[in-house]
């Protein structure tokens, strides 16, 4: 008789761990969710903490369904975020439908390393990765040029560049804030960090860092930069050898050939661009379209870019990072607003653009066996953001679909890699 019950025992606490264990848990991504961008964090950290969680590309707007147990549960009741308990039969259903259309199923793997390449001290404005980071509770490393010339870059596996002039011009700000204690603290840090690594100027500096960082990608990085950092970046790569920057920058005018003497097949993503030489100019090249787009104090409310639609199938990386629960999306401005379609490498994929227009605003690319992708503008939840403005207040902006594009970035590198060719 106590065997026959300790039988009934154990097969009635193994239907009950079956069907816990068959229990998933959705976390709707579309119309319905409260906290969007809180809601990459929960998905961070179940895969942080070792739990099952996959990806639903085009499935309700990219939704993400992972196993369920109490502690994920009380995270999303504790960041309100939306969440949907999934039966094993209701899971089966959602993989079939998934099976027969325009979405795949990613695994995501492994919690990304995360750094942020920002200064130190005071910057009279803000990035926003570095507030969507910190709105959606991932956490992240700080570092800078001392922190990538010593070889740090192999720790991480994703790599957001901060608003940064890799050209050595500090952004470009002498007209208007050479006098400015900001901006002078700020040269006499660069030239101060350029002198103990030996190198003649701010701008030699800062040109073998962006190498450094372009190695990194090669060698299977994840670039994510948004901003000045996009252009300037690939402007420093073809620089090299070349001396680009005026007199108030360096002590010396620029090389008088240094247009001639560009070297595109070193940029990763642009390419036949034209410089802008006179330090007085806001501007490093004609890549950028702020001033043709015609944007300004009026041009807001009619400022929205598309996102491309892609096959989840054949091309789950682009698919991934133009995750939205739109498909039209809101501009916004910065140094760099958007990019000269026409001075865009081929090789690289637009994944956001301004119909009809030489204008993009969200660019792809791989580069040995990494990846990097451009962002343009510098805060999607303001429209112009201007020196010395506060910070955006993300919770008033939960459900942003321009943060929404950052935060894709920042789980991709969490997929299965089998999933990330191209």
């Amino acid at each position: 008789m106590m065997l026959h019950f300790r039988y009934i025992l154990i097969i009635t606490l193994t239907c009950v761990l079956s069907v816990s264990a068959a229990q998933k848990m959705l976390i709707p991504m579309d119309l319905s969710q409260r906290d969007h961008l809180k809601a990459y964090g929960v998905a961070y950290w179940t895969v942080k903490q070792g739990g099952r969680a996959e990806w639903l590309l085009n499935y309700r707007s990219g939704s993400f369904l992972c196993d369920n147990y109490p502690q994920l549960e009380r995270l999303c009741r504790i960041r309100g975020v939306s969440f949907e308990m999934v039966s094993g039969s209701d899971a089966a259903r959602i993989y079939a439908e998934i099976e027969g259309s325009n979405m795949e199923v990613v695994p995501l793997e492994k919690a990304p390393r995360i750094a942020v390449y920002a200064p130190g001290g005071y910057e009279p404005w803000d990035d926003a990765v570095l507030m969507a980071l910190t709105y959606a509770e991932i956490p992240y490393d700080q570092i800078y040029d001392d922190e990538v010339l010593r070889g740090q870059l192999s720790e991480y596996d994703w790599l957001h560049l901060h608003h940064e002039d890799f050209t050595g011009q500090y952004g470009k700000f002498f007209a208007s804030y050479k006098n400015s204690a900001w901006y002078q603290e700020q040269k006499i840090s660069n030239q101060k960090r350029a002198g103990r690594w030996n190198y003649p100027s701010v701008s030699e500096m800062k040109k073998s860092v962006a190498r450094e960082i372009k190695a990194y990608v090669h060698k299977g990085g994840f670039l994510f930069a948004m901003c000045s950092g996009t252009d300037s970046f690939d402007i420093a790569l073809s620089a090299e050898g070349v001396d680009i920057v005026g007199t108030p920058y360096d002590g010396d005018p620029p090389d008088p050939d240094a247009q001639k003497r560009l070297d595109y097949s070193q940029c990763l993503a642009f390419h036949r661009f034209k410089l802008i030489f006179d330090p007085k100019v806001y501007e490093f090249s004609d890549i950028d379209m702020t001033k043709e787009s015609g944007r300004g104090w009026k041009g807001e409310a009619g400022d929205y870019f598309t996102l491309f639609e892609f096959s989840a199938k054949y091309d789950p990386v682009p698919t991934m990072l133009t995750q939205d629960h739109t498909s039209v999306v809101k501009g916004f401005m910065g140094q760099t607003t958007s990019f000269r379609r026409s001075l865009v490498k081929p090789s690289a994929t637009i994944m956001g653009e301004y119909e009809g227009r030489d204008e993009v605003k969200y660019i792809h690319g791989n580069f040995g066996q990494g990846f990097w992708t451009f962002y343009a503008g510098h805060d999607p939840e303001d429209y112009r953001h201007l020196v010395g403005d506060p910070p955006t207040n993300l919770e008033l902006h939960k459900n942003s679909p321009g943060y929404r594009l950052i935060l894709n970035n920042v789980l991709f590198p969490a997929a299965k890699k089998k999933k990330l060719k191209t």
